[in-house]
């Protein structure tokens, strides 16, 4: 079985090739890094992945945390992993020095919180979902906050979460009944109950800071009424110790299909002591606040979905070269020997699909990375503008293709697996449990969908469209082989009729019944993403295209071969399939919405 979480060449390629981020050692942020120092760390992270992430994967599935007594019981490998994260500084990674970080750019630390994901999904999501909630007191806290909790998260003594979702509510926000009433200390008594909280009961860490979704009395009504607090499973001291136990405690475990390692809990607040949290920053603009971590978490989610149908991809591409089955159809003697199954044209096409989606949700992943880093260090002002726009129109695209293809990629190593891949004597099929959450997490696919044509689009007049036009247009021009221009041709005539359909949607948006234009808004997701990942496929390709020329070993020219062999796959086989959506939204088709729930 490989070891291979993601490959290295593949991820020097795509990070120095492709995105140029070592120019980002230029920038004054980043100006003590190089290369040289971004390797390096990439190869720490992917160490202590192989070595303490992935040992336990399977066990952490197979034997999930347990609710005894009132407690969760977890294996001791999960702490030791989430140990190990800490203390080689990746929680703190992308912080400053004087945070005790290390000043990276976000497009490493997305490489390398890459390699946890792929190793581990459960136990990688801990930290994941820390570094968030801590870089959410950093901006919306204020200095009694930061002081009380930031050094502790960021080192790895405290743990986060994100408390949203409610039994009665899970995505509609805007119908949560946590209360929270002021107190005349200054702080707040939160009262409530939440419902499918990752992490919200752990026992690797000394506590868990909850940041929580509350309404104070007499806010208005809906999301305009929501409020953010925080809110920690044992009250700190000024000193930073431990004081007593807040009335945050644990109703139950979810048992859930994948993702096992991580916990999934039902929350109580208030039900059997009172329940202190803290307002961060004003009341009623809680889920202003919040977006930037479900953003970001959003991001995090589709990078995790594309290395899950990247680890799959790593293990059935090793399993075709290996077994055994069968000749080609040509060959007519019985007793010839059997070939590895890779030389079969159909598993090939399976790989190919594999490489194509995983490889392809990776760069898109990347390139969102890159955004976040422009955006808060590009020297040239217009420029950080820019990218935010650009990150904020794409966040619901990056959270949802790779979460939609991923899964696929996974799908379909089980199939190169054959009766194997159904086995769990097999890794492949866990892969595919634990990414099938993905489309789920943060927001459903359909709500991204929803929130793209519905918001994303239209924001600033369209600016970010434009914007993003204009970055595209850069590939297409620089497409000069004549296979790569054949890709540049067929990628802007889709553009083209995808720009008429969003011009002809948004008139309706405005003119008509605005459910008519968004019953096909996951067409027009399915759409714009694959036009998305067919663009970071042509910049693949053309940087493939560009150093084959000076390609001087096999290996080098098979690498660079192969990448433009699946971005041809992905330009004859998959952005084909977006005729479908042009003409069902073209027609603003009426099937779905004209269905009646009787008529089931």
């Amino acid at each position: 079985m490989t070891d291979t979480l993601i490959d290295r060449r593949d991820l020097a390629f795509q990070l120095y090739e492709v995105f140029d981020t070592e120019s980002l050692s230029k920038r004054e942020r980043f100006s003590e890094h190089s290369r040289e120092t971004f390797d390096a760390v990439i190869e720490t992270a992917d160490k202590i992945a192989r070595e303490k992430f992935a040992t336990h994967n399977a066990l952490a599935d197979k034997d999930e945390p347990k609710f005894v007594d009132g407690q969760v019981e977890m294996l001791p490998q999960v702490k030791e992993a989430f140990d190990a994260y800490a203390d080689a500084g990746f929680i703190a990674g992308r912080y400053d020095y004087e945070l005790g970080g290390m000043q990276l750019p976000e497009s490493v630390m997305a490489a390398c919180n890459g390699f946890f994901t792929a190793a581990n999904p459960g136990t990688a999501g801990y930290p994941f979902l820390t570094a968030a909630a801590a870089n959410l007191i950093r901006v919306f806290g204020n200095d009694q906050q930061k002081n009380t909790f930031l050094p502790h998260m960021l080192s790895g003594r405290f743990s986060g979460t994100m408390a949203l979702s409610e039994p009665h509510a899970g995505s509609s926000l805007g119908d949560i009944r946590t209360s929270a009433t002021p107190t005349d200390e200054g702080d707040y008594l939160i009262k409530g109950a939440k419902i499918w909280i990752s992490g919200g009961e752990q026992s690797i860490t000394e506590n868990i800071v909850h940041m929580v979704l509350a309404k104070i009395k007499g806010a208005p009504a809906g999301v305009k009424g929501i409020s953010l607090f925080i809110v920690p499973k044992y009250l700190v001291n000024e000193d930073g110790n431990l004081a007593e136990r807040n009335g945050v405690h644990l109703a139950g475990l979810i048992h859930k299909l994948g993702y096992r390692g991580t916990t999934s809990t039902a929350l109580s607040f208030g039900d059997d002591a009172p329940c202190h949290g803290y307002l961060v920053g004003e009341p009623h603009q809680g889920l202003k606040y919040m977006f930037q971590m479900m953003n970001e978490a959003r991001v995090g989610v589709g990078m995790g979905a594309a290395l899950i149908g990247y680890r799959g991809y790593m293990h059935s591409l090793e399993y075709a070269k290996d077994r055994l089955q069968g000749r080609k159809a040509s060959e007519k003697n019985p007793e010839t020997p059997q070939i590895p199954i890779i030389e079969h044209a159909d598993v090939r096409r399976m790989l190919l699909a594999q490489k194509a989606y995983s490889e392809g949700g990776l760069a898109l992943c990347l390139y969102g990375a890159r955004l976040m880093d422009d955006q808060h260090t590009h020297p040239d002002e217009e420029k950080r503008v820019g990218a935010g726009k650009l990150l904020d129109l794409l966040t619901p695209v990056i959270k949802a293709w790779p979460s939609e293809y991923g899964p696929k990629a996974n799908d379909l190593a089980i199939q190169v697996y054959g009766g194997a891949g159904y086995t769990r004597e097999y890794p492949v099929e866990q892969c595919w449990r634990d990414n099938r959450l993905n489309p789920i997490h943060e927001g459903t696919n359909g709500i991204q969908a929803l929130d793209l044509l519905g918001r994303k689009i239209w924001q600033d007049q369209s600016h970010g469209l434009q914007l993003l036009m204009q970055e595209m247009q850069i590939d297409l021009e620089a497409a000069t082989t004549e296979r790569c221009q054949q890709w540049a041709l067929s990628l802007s005539e889709t553009l083209q009729q995808a720009v008429k359909v969003t011009q002809g949607l948004g008139k309706s948006l405005m003119s008509e019944d605005p459910d008519r234009v968004l019953a096909n808004a996951s067409c027009y997701l399915h759409l714009f993403g694959h036009i998305m990942v067919s663009w970071m496929w042509l910049r693949q390709a053309n940087a493939a295209a560009h150093a084959l020329g000076s390609a001087n070993t096999d290996d080098e020219r098979n690498f660079y071969q192969g990448k433009l062999q699946a971005a041809q796959y992905f330009f004859h086989w998959e952005l084909p399939t977006v005729a479908q959506d042009l003409v069902l939204l073209r027609n603003q088709d009426d099937t779905c919405l004209n269905m009646k729930a009787d008529w089931f």
